[in-house]
């Protein structure tokens, strides 16, 4: 039978690429202050859009960094209140000879729309404003009751949604959040997003003297910065890539027969998901690999840097050698120990005569999963399944959304990540891509899991399930 709310938003389907192709031209990358305009102009175009469909309170929040963006309608009295969050700001474009169009210059190839931001996740915002712009333009009402709140420093690890929340708790208050972030595990096959990994970070740097020396005149005498370096990150890891901090994984939940029986059900090929990343398999063989990437803890050193860097070469000896890494955490685990336990691996296996220094230590973000039976879940599955004529599989995510388990923490609400992004969309890196078929069962779904949702009482979201 025919859906007036799809029907609208499948004849408007050209006129929403182009509006998204417009926002994708806009570089909102809100990790380098070179890129404030455009940033500025993604939130213009949000709030404008926001206002135009009908959406209350259109207004930024400021929480000390980059604003988010928020727009309400609240006039569905006994129905549930849906936070819809996303985010527009986007990974730096870097590197730039890598890409085959502009990044910021959105190209269709291929049934495939590439541009810096479209999988991650412009594509499934605009998605989900839509669904709600056409429910109120077709039917004149929402079946939930609506918060948008577009971030805008998702890809810095959202370091203003604690101070963003403490300062808008009631303005931002809701029965459940229904986010944008956070896509498909598979074209194939229906997923519904239970859980995801936590994170956590921190920076370090190695002094072996009180500046560089003429490799000439001390070589063979005296510690190398880059050497010691690479020496105490290679400590992290036993030769089979287990973690080998002490206490690394000590508070990690064990895993249960229903979370590796589900890991089973989903079609994995080890073989194929490694030539894709074009990279040899490494990490603890005590678990499958899909269970490695979503349900156990991982340490990964992000970057490493120090001595001459320039074109051709410096004879010298580095006095300093610097590096970045970061953790996924998995249910039970708390960052900051983790992190912490990380700190003493490093202080402990530093040797005598190196000057061992931290600088940025996060705070970090904790797993989350959200329940069999909670309303967001038996939503999702019913969508889905009507979608596809296939039972949706339950899967966790390996990566990190710093806002479902902080929106838990601090307002004791549960998120659901309902994005149609892929994961073979090369998110933060170049040629990043959106699949345009994309678009259109993300049109037929949103409107559908918000009257899934109208369907249950505010009091079920927070009922023990």
């Amino acid at each position: 039978m025919s859906d007036p709310v799809v029907d609208h938003l499948l004849a408007r389907h050209d006129a929403i690429l182009e509006d998204l192709k417009t926002l994708l031209r806009m570089p909102s990358v809100s990790a380098d202050p070179a890129f404030a305009e455009g940033m500025a102009d993604a939130r213009r175009f949000l709030l404008d859009r926001l206002a135009a469909i009908g959406m209350e309170n259109v207004q930024l929040l400021d929480g000390g960094g980059q604003p988010a963006v928020y727009g309400d309608w609240l006039h569905a009295p006994g129905r549930p209140t849906l936070l819809v969050y996303g985010h527009y700001d986007v990974q730096p474009p870097d590197p730039l000879d890598a890409w085959t169009t502009p990044p910021f210059e959105p190209t269709v190839r291929d049934g495939k729309l590439y541009a810096r931001g479209a999988s991650d996740v412009k594509g499934s915002t605009m998605i989900a404003i839509e669904a709600v712009a056409a429910l109120l333009a077709v039917e004149g009402r929402c079946p939930v009751n609506v918060k948008f709140f577009l971030e805008g420093e998702e890809e810095t690890g959202s370091p203003s949604l604690r101070p963003l929340i403490e300062r808008y708790r009631d303005l931002l208050a809701a029965d459940g959040v229904l986010s944008a972030d956070g896509g498909r595990a598979s074209r194939e096959l229906p997923t519904v997003n239970t859980g995801a990994r936590g994170s956590n970070g921190l920076e370090f740097s190695l002094r072996t003297a009180s500046g560089d020396l003429h490799s000439g005149r001390y070589g063979g005498a005296v510690r190398n910065a880059l050497h010691e370096m690479a020496a105490l990150v290679a400590t992290l890891h036993d030769r089979d890539g287990r973690v080998a901090v002490a206490g690394f994984d000590s508070d990690a939940a064990e895993l249960t027969d229903r979370q590796r029986a589900d890991v089973a059900a989903f079609p994995f090929h080890e073989t194929a998901f490694m030539a894709e990343a074009g990279a040899a398999a490494h990490g603890d063989p005590a678990y499958a690999m899909r269970e490695r990437i979503t349900l156990r803890p991982c340490l990964d050193v992000n970057g490493m840097w120090g001595g001459y860097l320039g074109v051709g070469s410096k004879t010298i000896i580095p006095a300093e050698a610097h590096a970045k890494l970061t953790v996924r955490i998995v249910a039970g685990q708390d960052a900051r120990r983790v992190i912490d336990a990380v700190v003493a691996h490093l202080k402990a296996h530093c040797p005598q005569g190196v000057e061992l220094s931290f600088g940025r230590i996060g705070d970090g973000s904790p797993a989350s999963t959200l329940a069999p039976g909670h309303p967001l879940v038996l939503a999702a599955e019913r969508v889905l399944q009507a979608e596809t004529g296939r039972r949706p599989i339950p899967v966790r995510l390996g990566a990190s959304v710093p806002i479902t388990a902080i929106f838990k923490e601090t307002m004791g609400i549960d998120t659901l990540m309902f994005g149609f992004n892929l994961p073979d969309e090369p998110v933060h890196a170049p040629n990043e891509f959106f699949r345009i078929e994309s678009i259109a069962m993300g049109l037929r779904a949103w409107p559908a899991i918000l009257r899934e949702l109208g369907g249950f009482v505010p009091a079920a979201f927070r009922a023990d399930t």
